[in-house]
């Protein structure tokens, strides 16, 4: 590999990793502000002890003893001060970098998810226009099958909530659970009030009107009344393991990231 590309990759690197890089310099910097101002701090109070004698020594005896004005001081110990200030004004610096650097790429990040959500709307709708509603429910019920034959019940734990025994599947957080279909559209209608109040519902919020546990990445996503509207379930039927009924829990409109939240 040339030096030319060796020099491109690191280069790269860099550039990607800037918001980072700058968030550490500018922690690093404050802290390194904060012992240089505590080291600073002694001679300071030395310089500000040898400008007082020297102001009482120019005194006569009978004026009246002077003591430093905060001018005096500031004017006998800033000197001394000078590197933590440089190094704060650069921590902060790094910092506010660091923030418009996220700022920059979650925008683009955010577009480029719109982008791919749109066009994915849009695939859905050719496909149901071209094949029929009905066709495209059966490649949805082929969809659910492969996902628990991937996702067997025997190697799962089942979370056993507060209502039903009828065995669920929920493709999002891959976990088996029991209840019923009358608490899994209550549920669905519960946070849908909830959400025309808040204006937003995480997906978290859904699973604990199920009595299910939260997970790490369902307070990311969720439903906002204005732009996925209500929360809508798409409930299917199929075989589990052993010839298990379950039913395959999914939504109309799936939780996406909200980048304006």
């Amino acid at each position: 590999m040339s030096k030319k590309n060796i020099w491109k990759g690191i280069t790269a690197g860099l550039k990607k990793r800037s918001p980072e890089i700058l968030l550490i310099t500018g922690i690093g910097g404050m802290i390194t502000t904060v012992i240089l101002a505590v080291r600073a701090t002694p001679k300071a109070m030395q310089l500000i002890d040898e400008a007082a004698k020297e102001k009482a020594e120019a005194a006569s005896e009978d004026d009246e003893v002077q003591v430093l004005t905060p001018a005096d001081k500031v004017k006998a110990a800033w000197k001394v001060y000078i590197p933590a200030a440089l190094t704060g004004i650069g921590s902060v610096a790094c910092l506010v970098f660091a923030h418009s650097a996220n700022a920059r790429r979650n925008a683009a990040l955010a577009a480029a998810y719109t982008l791919s959500e749109n066009a994915l709307k849009e695939y859905q709708a050719k496909v149901i226009e071209t094949i029929g509603e009905k066709k495209e429910h059966e490649i949805r019920d082929a969809v659910d099958q492969d996902r628990l034959k991937a996702n067997p019940v025997s190697s799962r734990e089942v979370y056993i909530t507060r209502a039903g025994d009828t065995l669920c599947y929920d493709h999002w957080s891959g976990r088996y659970f029991k209840t019923d279909v009358e608490k899994l559209r209550r549920a669905a209608n519960d946070v849908s009030r909830r959400m025309l109040d808040e204006m937003y519902i995480s997906l978290n919020d859904f699973y604990e009107e199920l009595g299910l546990p939260p997970i790490r990445i369902g307070e990311e996503l969720g439903w906002n009344v204005n732009r996925e509207g209500l929360v809508e379930l798409r409930l299917g039927a199929q075989l589990a393991e052993g010839d298990i009924p379950c039913i395959v829990l999914d939504y109309l409109k799936p939780p996406v990231y909200d980048f304006m939240r």
